[in-house]
């Protein structure tokens, strides 16, 4: 019997892809939060890989799932992912931040098949899915809502509102994944505004929650796939990361959430992805 983790080595190539592209797109556009990208790369390759129901040629069709990103900072990673998946060419990301570009430096729905809504301003991603998967419980429609969040923003009232509202309306369709890369734009987030215990404050407000490595891309899996319908209820998946993951000297580093690479760095978190650029 195969190993069931080679069974998830394609969503592990899809993942580095990303982080090459993301890479990248933020030393041409000399753009920043690569950090951040970095620690959902994963996450978004298991998404796009091996979860969402949605059609790169027909990005509108309306039984779709919907994802939200609601960190709209790691904007680059959804691009990345987007591309990699056939909503548009890969050659187009190469223009990310430039002056005029659709690729702004937080993900932008404008002109952008696939993205559902334009974000950044953290805090509003979650609402605005609770309030897309409370209409589809209305309508009788099976499609998913997914929304990555960040774990700084779980500092944010809103967003606990809407946890209330989703347990309180049983909306089953409903996940919400949270980045818990414990690190915010300046510290982290244990001295910033403490979350713990975390988990079982959202099994307080009635949701369903897991806890998984957000680098493994099995854990991620089976998180994704579980039914939370069998016990009406809203699913929180947990995702503990590394921020920066992939480049050793920017994981768990506060610089990398701003800082752009360019020069030597650039070319070392390059090579440390497998690619000598200086070969291309």
């Amino acid at each position: 019997m195969p190993d069931q983790r080679s069974l998830v080595s394609d969503t592990v190539d899809l993942a580095l892809r990303i982080r090459r592209h993301a890479v990248r797109m933020t030393h041409y556009g000399k753009s920043s939060h690569i950090g951040a990208v970095l620690s959902v790369a994963d996450i978004l390759a298991v998404l796009y890989g091996r979860i969402l129901k949605v059609k790169p040629d027909g990005p509108d069709w309306y039984d779709r799932d919907r994802f939200i990103l609601s960190k709209g900072h790691a904007g680059t990673g959804v691009y990345a992912v987007l591309a990699e998946s056939g909503f548009f060419p890969v050659e187009d990301l190469w223009s990310h931040c430039a002056n005029g570009s659709r690729f702004s430096g937080h993900v932008s729905h404008k002109g952008i098949p696939g993205v559902e809504i334009s974000t950044g301003s953290l805090g509003h991603g979650l609402p605005i899915g609770v309030g897309m998967a409370y209409a589809a419980t209305l309508d009788d429609r099976r499609h998913g809502i997914f929304i990555l969040m960040s774990d700084g923003e779980c500092d944010e009232g809103s967003n606990w509102e809407a946890i209330l509202f989703a347990a309180h309306h049983k909306l089953s369709n409903l996940v919400a994944i949270v980045d818990y890369n414990k690190m915010q734009s300046l510290k982290s987030v244990a001295e910033t505004l403490a979350l713990e215990p975390f988990a079982e404050k959202w099994r307080a407000f009635g949701w369903k929650v897991l806890e998984v490595d957000g680098h493994d891309h099995y854990a991620l899996t089976a998180a994704f796939e579980t039914p939370p319908q069998m016990e009406e209820k809203p699913l929180c998946v947990i995702a503990h990361t590394t921020k920066g993951k992939g480049v050793s000297f920017m994981e768990n580093s506060v610089l990398w959430h701003y800082r752009s690479p360019q020069g030597k760095e650039y070319l070392e978190a390059m090579k440390e992805l497998g690619v000598d650029v200086n070969a291309e």
